[in-house]
């Protein structure tokens, strides 16, 4: 029986069994409540972090909001102030020389061409583009954009082409009647004197527009790092973007070039006025002190260099109370110079530059400025020796074969000298060696040509000093300066949208003149107008952007075929031989004057070119 009983009592369940199971229930209770209050705070602090998240995000867009706010408010205020610099030189310092020209104290021309078509840039300025900037920033809150309209109006910005082309001219010019007319400098002195300018001179006013364009760009730039992709306003600004960058390519252009006339400027002054170094023509590569060593012993001496893109200034310093000068010992041209390392055991880092005039041996400050001067040189005698033979190339076919004679009919002026033909003091004449008509005074020389038996032939002044290899001072280099008339109509004819003769006045009470009228594709919103077809010299241009194109009813004064361009007071009249040729005319103007290409138009062209004599 103790048996039996043990052996029931194997089934019981035992204390310690039970107590464990009534724990782990306990147990599993408590961990899933711990664990629900661990879900229900994950999901708390899931919504804190959403809620920081989208907080976070308002706010950065609050602050990309902002920014662009900032930017356009920028562009608002800088283009009032362009706007009020804009009225300093188109109505104050061009009205006042414009009034005291026209009482013969000097020419209307020479106003013209320093101030060109500031007078439109104003006008565009002052009466669109400000005006629009302003209701926009009045509607910000609703509109809260600018890339719509800068996309509207930045085609007009081309017109700034006509004024960065004349920018050096206007500056010659200013310099020149300066000199020349008491009157003329009276008037500018009295002008800058007033608190209106500043302190500052006209020269510095008519960089402004220069300076606009580039601003433009670098204003549209920051706004579209701050304007998010998917914004309706990123695909005007962008569009506008690629029109200003355009244009800012010529401002940067004439913004170096001054910069680069200033510092001629500078070193025209430290050297005492040295001639020839005021030109356009002339950039400044390397300046920097030097040692020359003696030839004679093993002594050095203090000297300064100025390194141009023609020439090597060997200069003396001198000592002076008002900064610091400079004499010149020695000119070296560019032409056949050579540069050589050289090494001198008592003095390191030289250097030797020979030339025609003189052979220098130099001895830079360090081995890091001595590379530096060796390879300013090399670099510059490369560039001087390209440039040259591509000059000389062309003289090389001079004389071996005989020449296309332009025809007497499609010139109006000396091909060389650009002085007006008439029948009795200056005739035509034909350069033998290039073709050219020109006039008596510029064919008054004769050298052999090879297709002509080495025979004596009459040929021009140029093609006489190429041929027979002469040195002259008025030799044409291909880097001379030339005015912004000076392009041939036969250059810009054979590579334009339009060109053909019209009939022209700018006067109802003047008779009209044939003039031979060409739209370049290089500069396709300006209007070339030319005596004849092969003249060297343009007779005036018209910047097209922002004239009024009206065609002309037929009336008594006007028949069908005349149409009339129109700005402010300045009014042009044409007439074409044909109703077909008017309305070609017309289709391309209508382009120009808002600043769009014209849209090819071969068979008007081709057409319109067949009328230039072509051999």
């Amino acid at each position: 029986g103790f048996g039996e009983q043990e052996t029931d009592a194997e089934h019981l369940p035992a204390p310690s069994e039970s107590s464990s199971r009534s724990d782990r229930a306990l147990q599993d209770h408590e961990d899933e409540t711990q664990e629900n209050v661990l879900n229900e705070e994950t999901q708390n602090m899931e919504k804190d972090e959403d809620k920081q998240e989208i907080t976070g995000c308002f706010q950065q867009e609050q602050i990309k909001e902002l920014k662009l706010y900032k930017i356009a408010s920028e562009l608002l205020q800088t283009e009032r102030a362009y706007v009020t610099r804009l009225h300093l030189l188109d109505q104050v310092f061009c009205a006042r020389l414009t009034e005291e020209a026209g009482k013969g104290m000097f020419p209307v021309e020479v106003v013209k061409g320093i101030f060109s078509n500031v007078g439109s840039i104003y006008t565009f300025h002052s009466q669109f583009l400000l005006p629009d900037l302003e209701t926009r920033m009045s509607q910000w809150a609703s509109t809260p954009r600018i890339g719509d309209i800068l996309a509207q109006l930045a085609p007009f910005l081309r017109m700034y082409a006509e004024y960065v082309k004349n920018f050096d001219s206007a500056m010659d010019l200013l310099k020149q009647w300066t000199e020349r007319s008491a009157q003329f400098n009276t008037i500018i002195q009295d002008i800058q004197s007033q608190e209106v300018c500043g302190n500052l001179t006209l020269q510095h006013h008519m960089l402004e527009p220069v300076q606009r364009v580039p601003r433009y760009e670098m204003l549209l730039k920051d706004y579209l790092k701050k304007l998010p992709e998917d914004d309706p306003d990123c695909s005007q600004a962008k569009k506008s973007l690629n029109i200003i960058s355009m244009a800012a390519t010529h401002s940067n252009m004439a913004i170096r070039k001054m910069e680069n006339l200033k510092k001629l400027m500078e070193i025209y002054e430290m050297l005492g006025g040295e001639e020839d170094i005021v030109n356009p023509s002339n950039e400044l590569i390397k300046e920097g002190q030097i040692l020359k060593l003696a030839a004679r012993n093993t002594s050095s001496m203090e000297r300064y260099l100025f390194l141009f893109n023609n020439m090597l200034l060997y200069c003396v310093p001198k000592f002076s109370l008002v900064g610091q000068r400079f004499t010149v010992r020695t000119r070296v041209g560019i032409e056949g110079m050579k540069v050589l390392e050289t090494s001198n055991e008592d003095y390191p880092h030289t250097f030797q530059v020979s030339g025609k005039e003189r052979t220098l041996e130099l001895q830079a400050s360090s081995e890091q400025d001595k590379e530096d001067w060796i390879k300013a040189f090399q670099e510059t005698i490369e560039i001087f020796q390209q440039k040259n033979e591509t000059f000389k190339s062309s003289r090389l076919e001079l004389g071996k074969r005989a020449p296309r004679w332009i025809r007497d009919n499609e010139v109006t002026m000396c091909m060389k000298c650009k002085e007006p033909f008439n029948p009795l003091t200056r005739r035509r004449h034909h350069c033998r060696a290039c073709g050219y008509v020109v006039c008596y005074k510029c064919s008054d020389y004769k050298a052999s040509l090879r297709y002509d038996g080495n025979k004596l032939n009459k040929v021009c002044k140029d093609c006489y000093f190429i041929l027979t290899g002469r040195a002259d001072a008025e030799e044409p280099v291909s880097g001379k300066k030339r005015g912004i008339l000076e392009i041939e109509a036969a250059q810009v004819s054979g590579n334009s949208f339009l060109c053909g003769f019209l009939q022209y006045s700018t006067d109802r009470t003047k008779p009209c003149q044939r003039v031979w009228c060409v739209i370049p594709q290089h500069d396709a919103l300006v209007l070339y107008l030319y005596g004849a077809p092969q003249d060297v010299k343009a007779q005036c241009t018209i910047p097209l952007l922002g004239y009024q194109v009206e065609d002309v009813q037929q009336s008594v004064d006007h028949p069908p075929t005349s149409f009339r361009l129109c700005q402010s007071k300045s009014v042009h009249c044409f007439t074409a031989d044909t109703e077909e040729v008017k309305l070609r005319w017309l289709k391309v103007i209508h382009k120009a004057v808002i600043g769009e290409m014209p849209e090819s138009c071969s068979p008007a062209v081709s057409q319109e070119k067949s009328q230039c004599p072509v051999d």
